[in-house]
């Protein structure tokens, strides 16, 4: 499909709601106001296509963005294109779209050292996001690595920018879920950092205890593992 058949789509779909959203979440440029559920919609419609992919991230769009993110293949998404696309990066919502695809693709691992140390607030947090993603995956990250990662998260958090902070949390609360251990380890951090402060404009969001979270994700997941046993 067309640019111009997608984006004459994306158009009719966004609403002016949507679009004030958008904006309380920080989206300052074109943006259609199209929803997660629409944009899932026509995701699946469209399936993968390269060149789509890339005209859809070039059209500047928000909303067109957001799309190309859900319909590249993570299997073939290339270091130099995700980098170039988190150096525009100027909202968290595009943020967290760019680093769920990045987290999927080959090079997750490169790109979260690489944009955790950035200066920048939203490449850094999309490097943490990453973290977010996968740190309950061994095979993605050792103890030794997860252990230095909880101690750089108590030791500098506080002192991040406000969206990496945010990103910082979430990853806290991924590594306290890879196992007894680690859990203990990541408790007694979350405690030690106590509330984080993150300012999330006119929203109504907020960012997550990371204790309360941890203990509900493994209530959840004990409860789930109790029912797949029972006849």
């Amino acid at each position: 499909m067309k640019l111009e058949t997608v984006l004459a789509e994306l158009e009719e779909l966004g609403t002016a709601q949507n679009r004030k959203i958008c904006g309380r979440h920080g989206v300052s440029g074109p943006c259609f106001g199209v929803s997660r559920a629409n944009l899932g919609k026509l995701a699946q419609k469209l399936g993968s296509d390269p060149q789509l992919v890339t005209d859809l991230w070039k059209s500047g769009h928000h909303d067109a963005r957001i799309l190309a993110t859900m319909i590249a293949d993570p299997s073939q998404t290339k270091a130099t294109q995700l980098d170039r696309w988190v150096k525009v990066l100027d909202n968290y919502v595009l943020t967290d779209a760019v680093s769920g695809l990045a987290a999927r693709s080959p090079t997750a691992k490169t790109r979260m050292v690489k944009w955790m140390s950035s200066r920048r607030e939203f490449i850094s947090s999309a490097g943490w996001n990453i973290l977010a993603h996968r740190g309950e995956d061994r095979e993605f990250l050792g103890d030794d690595e997860a252990t230095r990662y909880l101690e750089e998260i108590r030791d500098s958090i506080h002192d991040r920018p406000n969206r990496v902070r945010h990103s910082m949390n979430g990853a806290l609360i991924t590594l306290g879920l890879r196992d007894a251990k680690m859990h203990r380890k990541a408790i007694a951090v979350a405690r030690r950092i106590g509330k984080v402060e993150v300012d999330h404009g006119s929203t109504s969001c907020q960012t997550p205890d990371a204790v309360l979270s941890m203990e509900k994700a493994l209530a959840h997941r004990a409860t789930q593992a109790t029912s797949a046993v029972q006849p």
